[in-house]
């Protein structure tokens, strides 16, 4: 039975096919057999036996060497990830304060810039040119006219001494009234 094979029919040498199209089964039950296994019932001992053996296998005693190598595999794992981890938060930190930096030097830069300009905008408001017209648009000042000069003498006679201590003003009242002023000068301040 096993020999036949629909289709082609002209090699049988080989008595099993690959294809499972191919095959016919040698057994083909009958419509009682089919109707018994399906409607065959349950026994509730048999259900409860079922599950007391699978309850009941034993079940397999890990020896403390065994314990011991499994827990030491547990412990590198989780060595190395701590270890991996490290690493990582070390590289994130790192990125983030090289940001920050960039970022302080693109602030830095703008600052710069900005710095810059003010201070061009400084130079060109106290060029001589500006001040000068400033002078005359706001305030009504002029050039300086033989009109305006006044001429004055004054006498030959020294006001200030050169001393090691540094300049002197002299004055023309008597010595025991400048000793006397400096010890006022003491108290009040």
């Amino acid at each position: 039975m096993a020999n036949r094979v629909y289709g082609y029919q002209g090699y049988r040498g080989y008595q099993y096919e690959t294809s499972p199209k191919k095959i016919q089964p040698e057994y083909e039950p009958t419509v009682s057999e089919s109707k018994k296994k399906t409607t065959k019932s349950v026994n509730k001992k048999d259900v409860e036996r079922k599950q007391e053996n699978k309850v009941k296998t034993p079940v397999k005693k890990i020896s403390r060497e065994e314990l011991n190598k499994k827990m030491k595999l547990v412990c590198y794992i989780a060595f190395g990830f701590a270890v991996l981890f490290t690493i990582s938060y070390r590289n994130s930190i790192i990125n983030e304060k090289f940001t920050q930096k960039e970022n302080l030097k693109v602030e830095l830069s703008e600052i710069q810039k900005v710095n810059e300009q003010l201070e061009v905008g400084i130079e060109n408001e106290l060029n001589l040119t500006n001040v000068e017209s400033m002078a005359k648009d706001k305030l009504g000042m002029g050039k300086l006219n033989n009109s305006q000069k006044v001429y004055i003498s004054l006498p030959k006679k020294e006001y200030v001494e050169v001393t090691a201590e540094g300049i002197k003003q002299s004055s023309n009242q008597p010595f025991y009234q400048v000793i006397i002023e400096k010890i006022k000068s003491i108290f009040i301040h």
